[in-house]
């Protein structure tokens, strides 16, 4: 395959309208992004690109919106390929206001043939086509305008072989019996980008050192961070520049009654305090405030004797399976989703067992696990 493909440069609604004309027919449609977020919440788009085979087209969102033509060949219409598309669907869905679909992670699918859990886009090139790309323009700048001829080749490229290798796993898939698995963890990404702002108020649940906070604090913590979320995306600003996770914790670690403990946090800074310590000791009150029913429940601690025979019992299970499926385990199962199990055990609450293909491979020995740790 080439490694000069033909580029075409799109900045007006019509010529936007014309490609998807030309595209709309198509099977299948490579598709990926450049943008900027270092100071920002909301990534600023900054280059779009897309191919069914053949030219390469180039969107540039600073000088075109999205057309009702091109939101339809997003949210309709072809299967769309990205590689590592999380970033790219928030892009996309705060550009053109629509959810990609359908759609086929080409990182996703490599993780699901035993390969690499994160390979990158130019590894997975070379793994099946041979061909090695380019990187020095791997942190250009996006934003600038003309773009260079070899920033344009970069963006084009990154795009040329998606098709291709998609023609290569979608067989080995379908060999495997694993082209629903694809599909199914495909839908959850997508399900995953529908629910990114409903997560604000989990984002607490991130935290490593959760478990070393009483109920109250937790429920500190939880507050601080929803708040914080909202506010990110309201001043459309990175998390930390507003605050980071370590002065939100060590906020609800000391509960501050007023400005003067609240300005003994370390690393808060005055400005800080300046603009929002009112309303910081307001969540922190509102903490005080609930009732103990409605708290969280205290986390159980990982140095525990318990929740280490309960992490050794489920690790071992999905070790084992991931290795007679020859899969890197932390595709079968998140060490997240492990510690949940184990919360909800301690605390004899159903199990959030696995569901899907995962629940097929895992759900049972899993629950058996558990049942022999609490019967020795």
């Amino acid at each position: 395959m080439t490694l000069t493909p033909e580029i075409r440069w799109i900045d007006t609604p019509e010529a936007l309208d014309a490609a998807c004309a030309e595209v709309a027919q198509a099977e299948v449609i490579a598709l990926d992004t450049e943008f900027f977020r270092e100071k920002t919440f909301h990534p600023v788009p900054a280059l779009i690109q897309f191919s069914v085979g053949g030219p390469v087209w180039l969107v540039d969102p600073l000088t075109v919106g999205c057309t009702e033509s091109f939101r339809q060949l997003l949210g309709e219409g072809p299967l769309k390929l990205l590689h590592a598309s999380s970033e790219d669907l928030e892009v996309l869905a705060h550009w053109a206001g629509v959810t990609v679909a359908p759609l086929v992670d080409t990182q996703v699918a490599q993780a699901l043939l035993g390969e690499d859990a994160a390979m990158g886009y130019q590894r997975l090139v070379q793994h099946w086509t041979g061909e090695t790309l380019p990187k020095d323009e791997t942190r250009s700048d996006w934003l600038q305008r003309p773009l260079s001829d070899s920033q344009r080749l970069y963006a084009a490229l990154d795009v040329v072989f998606l098709l291709e290798v998609w023609k290569y796993q979608r067989e080995a898939l379908e060999q495997q019996g694993r082209r629903e698995w694809l599909e199914a963890d495909c839908r959850e990404l997508l399900a995953q980008a529908l629910r990114s702002d409903a997560a604000d108020e989990q984002w607490y649940r991130r935290h490593r050192q959760l478990w070393r906070l009483a109920p109250r604090q937790i429920e500190a913590y939880r507050l601080l961070t929803t708040w914080r979320e909202g506010e990110a995306r309201r001043r459309n600003l990175p998390r930390g520049w507003l605050f980071s996770d370590r002065v939100l914790y060590g906020i609800a670690e000391r509960m501050p009654e007023n400005r003067y403990q609240l300005a003994e946090i370390e690393d808060i800074k005055p400005s800080q305090i300046k603009r929002d310590g009112d309303t910081l000791l307001a969540l922190v009150k509102q903490a005080h405030q609930c009732e103990e029913a409605a708290l969280p429940p205290v986390q159980p601690s990982p140095l525990g004797a318990d929740y280490k025979r309960r992490m050794k019992a489920l690790k071992r299970v999905v070790n084992e399976r991931a290795e007679t499926l020859g899969l890197a385990p932390e595709v079968l199962m998140r060490r997240r989703d492990l510690e949940a199990m184990i919360a909800a055990d301690l605390a004899a609450e159903p199990l959030p067992l696995p569901q899907g293909w995962r629940g097929e491979c895992l759900s049972a020995p899993l629950a058996q696990a558990l049942d022999e740790v609490k019967a020795e």
